[in-house]
């Protein structure tokens, strides 16, 4: 974004047109605007001094991240800056007769660096940049969906079930649909509709939707999802493992696929029941790759391991899901297994949604230090009436908060940094009997990947969007329905499964 006009050509110099900056910085300067508000009210009794600031410093990250006023990483970084100064000029909580200092302010500001999700989320897209670079992702996608038949309604089970495999195999959301998105263009291609067809709008809302669903259904599928076991390892000293995820999340993930199935098939039914050529399209596309390449077969067995290592956490093996995840990685560096080099990684590496984790986690731990996520949480626990509320009240109660404030969110990872640190607090100061905090905190955390119904609510969406084979409408009408059968599942599996499983 630029604040300064472009001069015209011949022109002396660039000429600031105040209006212009303005109407473009609006993002910008409310959320500037909200942090020095917040900051002179006074100090509520029963809050830290530093509490308070990190209150102003969350209002101002929290529309940042609303507007999109700047990018990502460069709002982590300003976050970082504001919380070594207005932490570090107000009393320590442990010793409120010293200032905390504007170190020891930075050192929590980038605490979020040395946990071991970030450890994770790094790893997993250095696993999608591998993927890239030897044409596996593409190469699995392309063989499932050669199977499925040339039936238009098959092809949207395939494509679902590509979803699946392919969540399993690169751990990256936009990674994943950015490899997708391709492939769902030559489909329709290969069928010979039109691009704004109904069938080629289905389809790649399927393959958008099917990428958010399994966000939910796999723990390592993304970024949030560590978000949220940061904070649970940092609060309670325990992890869930990757099966313990998968076991009480793929079920819902199932049903969400049978749901997009038919809201999909009957929302936007395709014009054709059946395409000729839609087959040989694909193993055309499939024989372009040419023979499966020695990288490929290296990458295949080291994803595999990685996810029977996964998948074996806590039974078979104590590793936990980062090293193992960093261990892959590492071999896939290592001279012999030529699969990936630093010069062809750290290229396709988005370094700002790096970057973007490790401050949100530090904010989000700062928030429950200094104590201002827990007074937030009491403010929510009795406006909510959930202090001696039913586990599933609450679980559907902080549901629905969280649907609703995504919509003002164009990022999952910036939404579970900001709201689950207050969903942990809120969860620790109800008062309901044999209440599973860890267990209920994930499955809200499910909830944060809920984004089914605005193009901007996650970057899958807007790369898919480019395409131009869909409208904003179309995907508005879709996801509200699979919005509401999503809330209507949480509430049935948090009364049956989940409640089985222990975690309501």
């Amino acid at each position: 974004m630029s604040n300064v006009a472009q001069p015209a050509p011949g022109a002396a110099g660039a000429v600031v047109k105040p209006g212009n900056w303005f109407a473009s910085n609006w993002g910008l300067l409310a959320a500037t605007a909200a942090l020095i508000a917040i900051l002179l009210l006074p100090t509520p009794a029963n809050l830290p001094v530093a509490g308070h600031h990190m209150l102003a410093i969350l209002a101002f990250a929290v529309i940042l991240w609303m507007t999109e006023a700047i990018d990502y990483a460069v709002s982590a970084i300003v976050i970082a800056v504001l919380m070594a100064f207005l932490l570090g000029l107000a009393p320590s909580v442990a010793n409120p007769k010293v200032l905390l200092g504007t170190s020891g302010a930075l050192t929590l500001a980038f605490s979020g660096f040395a946990n071991t999700a970030l450890v994770l989320v790094a790893s997993a897209l250095f696993l999608a940049a591998a993927m890239t670079v030897t044409g596996l992702d593409k190469r699995i996608a392309l063989s499932i969906l050669s199977r499925v038949g040339t039936k238009t309604h098959h092809v949207v089970i395939g494509t679902i079930l590509v979803g699946f495999v392919i969540a399993l195999m690169v751990p990256s959301t936009t990674a994943r649909v950015a490899c997708l998105v391709p492939i769902t263009l030559g489909i329709i291609a290969a069928f010979g509709v039109n691009k704004r067809s109904a069938f080629a709008s289905m389809l790649m809302i399927t393959t958008v939707q099917t990428a958010s669903i399994w966000n939910v259904g796999i723990k390592t599928a993304a970024a949030q999802n560590m978000v949220a076991i940061g904070f649970i390892e940092k609060t309670f000293n325990q992890t869930i493992t990757w099966l313990n995820w998968f076991i009480a999340a793929a079920p819902f993930a199932v049903l969400m696929c049978v749901a997009l199935y038919f809201v999909m098939t009957r929302m936007m039914k395709p014009e054709v029941a059946e395409v000729p050529g839609g087959h040989e399209g694909i193993q055309k596309s499939l024989a372009a790759l040419g023979p499966i390449k020695a990288a490929e077969i290296k990458l295949l067995i080291i994803s595999l391991t990685l996810i029977g290592f996964w998948a074996t956490e806590g039974v078979l093996h104590k590793f936990d899901t980062s090293t193992t995840t960093i261990t892959a990685v590492a071999l896939m560096f290592m001279p012999g297994f030529g699969i990936l080099n630093w010069k062809d990684a750290q290229a396709r590496i988005p370094w700002g949604t790096v970057i973007l984790f490790g401050v949100g986690i530090s904010l989000g731990t700062a928030l429950l230090q200094t104590n201002a996520a827990t007074w937030l949480a009491n403010i929510a626990v009795a406006e909510f009436g959930l202090k001696n509320a039913t586990a599933l009240f609450i679980l559907g109660t902080m549901s629905l908060f969280l649907v609703v404030i995504h919509l003002g969110f164009a990022s999952a990872t910036a939404l579970a940094s900001a709201m689950i640190p207050i969903v942990i607090a809120v969860l620790k100061g109800v008062a309901t009997p044999g209440i599973n905090i860890v267990g209920m905190t994930m499955l809200l955390q499910f909830v944060v990947s809920f984004g089914f119904i605005l193009v901007v609510n996650a970057p899958q969406n807007m790369v898919a969007y480019g395409t131009e084979t869909f409208s904003a409408r179309d995907f508005v009408r879709t996801g509200l329905v699979l919005t509401v059968v999503a809330l209507a599942l949480v509430m049935l599996l948090g009364a049956t499964y989940w409640r089985w499983l222990g975690y309501v």
